[in-house]
């Protein structure tokens, strides 16, 4: 299935991203639940979902921590997230690892810092992730795919500000979401994580990388056809999600949207039969 992300076009209201998914070719849609009552109401997606004939294939648990009507804490915003899976069949739900420290905001005249704060509330999420989200996983019939998540840079040098977002410790999960562009920030080749993890991926996040995330797929250095191409050799199953940035579709022009729209799928389809 070749679907797409609701936070490609998080600046359009959500039934005009169903809209124009299905108008483009696309063949699913990942949600992204994020502030928008409308990412998080199970009756309304159902009849989107039914409206344009796309398959709610994946919710992605909200990366904000406050939410209205939603909880702040990391552990049940995934319980909640699933509990939403479920109301709608949907199988899989696609979770962050947690944060190594926390942090607080601090806005002043022209800029925002993130300031990191000891100890970090996150730890009690990494503990869950080895033995709650099993439980979770067998209790609901829904998966939990962890995402691998992007370098950050810090004095010019790249950090990693995640726990489990290291290949090497990959191995304790038995669902992975794996995102090419955040691999791209690392230097890694797609195809090559492919092979080392292929047994645990159950769901692909596919966007190119130019010094910047999530672009077209045409428009970076990732060698995305190779990893398609493979997926298709190997009778992958999951879904490939496109997840995008607005700018990189242009956003602000709809015609342009729905060019870069058709062209993804186009894209897709063709790597997917060579």
């Amino acid at each position: 299935m070749i679907a797409l992300s609701t936070g490609s076009l998080y600046t359009f209201g959500l039934a005009r991203v169903f809209a124009l998914a299905a108008q483009t070719g696309f063949e699913g849609i990942e949600v992204l639940v994020d502030e928008r009552w409308d990412t998080r109401q199970a009756g309304y997606l159902s009849r989107l979902s039914a409206r344009y004939n796309l398959p709610i294939c994946s919710l992605h648990v909200p990366f904000v921590p406050h939410l209205s009507g939603w909880p702040s804490d990391p552990i049940e915003r995934v319980h909640t997230t699933v509990e939403l899976a479920q109301a709608l069949g949907t199988r899989t739900v696609v979770l962050h690892p947690p944060l190594r420290v926390g942090y607080v905001l601090v806005s002043g005249f022209r800029r925002r810092l993130f300031l990191p704060t000891l100890p970090s509330p996150f730890k009690r999420m990494r503990n869950w992730l080895q033995d709650g989200a099993i439980e979770l996983q067998e209790r609901s019939g829904v998966r939990l795919c962890l995402e691998n998540m992007p370098a950050r840079r810090f004095l010019g040098r790249q950090v990693n500000f995640y726990w489990w977002n290291r290949l090497d410790e990959w191995s304790r999960f038995r669902h992975l979401t794996l995102d090419t562009t955040h691999l791209g920030t690392w230097g890694l080749d797609p195809l090559q994580v492919y092979r080392r993890v292929k047994t645990q991926v159950r769901h692909i996040h596919l966007a190119n990388f130019n010094g910047r995330q999530h672009r077209r797929l045409d428009d970076g250095h990732l060698a995305l056809g190779d990893l398609v191409h493979a997926l298709s050799s190997d009778g992958y199953a999951g879904a490939i999600v496109v997840e995008l940035q607005p700018d990189a579709l242009e956003a602000e022009d709809e015609a342009r949207v729905r060019e870069h729209l058709e062209a993804q799928v186009r894209w897709c389809r063709q790597h997917l039969a060579r």
